[in-house]
């Protein structure tokens, strides 16, 4: 896998922050993707497949 916008491979799994300013541990914000390398956070989503186009 590679950022989407500087190619480098150092990803991980994003945390949302805000539970541990509660005291609470960090959650794993569902589908997001940080990269250490240019500080961006991001999500991917899979919208659908096209349907074949048929030649007549």
């Amino acid at each position: 896998m590679y950022c989407p916008y500087c190619g480098d491979e150092d990803l991980r799994p994003h945390e949302d922050a805000r539970g541990a300013a509660a005291g609470q541990a960090p959650q794993t914000a569902p589908g997001a993707w940080e990269c250490r390398s240019c500080a961006r956070v991001f999500s991917v989503r899979f919208i659908g497949l096209l349907a074949p186009v048929v030649a007549r």
